[in-house]
Order: structure tokens, then C-alpha cells, then sequence
């Protein structure tokens, strides 16, 4: 009697982990049926480029200043630079932001393209909101 109380325990335990995994598998969406719309910035060598190096200095500290700033708002998804190439590509941007307009604002923001050392082209891009992608402000590390 003992052994079948314990059985019959045993089996209701493992059909309510059972029925829970299926209902929280049911409510999870896969990565490729959450698309959502960020923005992809080419920044490319600029029209103006006579600066001293005193202002080149202090465009690039507020260049890289101003991404620090757009990631701690949660606004920049990447950031990051190109080796020398024959394109004029100098690096890109990934925003998530929710109209070109905001997007062409944010990337005004930096010192440096407001300036003309770089431009820019801006045009939607799309991938699911999961690792660098989530949506909001970054987690900050826990020490």
C-alpha cells in the first residue's frame, strides 16, 4: 500500500512538472517571430576633414562620449569601428529607436558628425530583440 501512495505521488508530481513545461513552452515565442525594427547607421569618411588637431581631439573625445551616452540610455546596440578600406566606411551604429527621424537626430548628437568628419546613411534593419538586442537600458554587471 505504502509503495502505491508513493507511485501515485510520484506520477502527480511528474504531470504537474510535465503540464508546466508545456504551458510555458506554449507561451514562449521563438526569436524569428519577434522581428523588431532598429536602425543601421554607415558612417563614412565626412565632407570636412581641415581641423586642427586640438578640435579633431575634442570631436573624437565627444564622439565617444556620445556613445557611451546613447548606450547607457539603452538607445545604441552596437557601435564600432572599420579597418582602413577603400569604401570610406568608418564604422557603424545600430539604433533602437522607433522612426528614421530619431534616428537622424541621435546621430546629430555626435559631436563628430555634426561637425562633417564623418556622414552618415541611415536605414532600417531588422533582428530579434534578444542579447545585445533587448530592448531598454543594458543590465548593468552585479560585482
Amino acid at each position: 500500500m505504502k509503495n502505491i501512495i508513493l507511485l501515485v505521488i510520484s506520477l502527480m508530481f511528474l504531470t504537474a512538472i510535465k503540464a508546466q513545461e508545456h504551458s510555458s513552452s506554449n507561451e514562449k515565442i521563438s526569436p524569428e517571430n519577434q522581428i523588431e525594427k532598429y536602425w543601421f547607421v554607415m558612417i563614412r569618411t565626412g565632407p570636412k576633414n581641415d581641423f586642427d588637431s586640438a578640435t579633431r581631439s575634442n570631436l573624437f573625445k565627444g564622439h565617444m562620449d556620445n556613445i557611451k551616452r546613447l548606450y547607457d540610455e539603452g538607445k545604441l546596440k552596437v557601435a564600432g569601428p572599420f579597418d582602413k578600406n577603400d569604401l570610406q566606411w568608418r564604422g557603424i551604429f545600430i539604433l533602437d529607436c522607433a522612426t528614421k527621424e530619431e534616428a537622424e537626430k541621435l546621430v546629430q548628437s555626435d559631436p563628430a558628425i555634426a561637425a562633417g568628419i564623418f556622414s552618415v546613411d541611415i536605414v532600417p534593419w531588422y533582428t530579434s530583440p534578444i542579447g545585445s538586442f533587448k530592448k531598454g537600458k543594458p543590465e548593468k554587471a552585479k560585482p
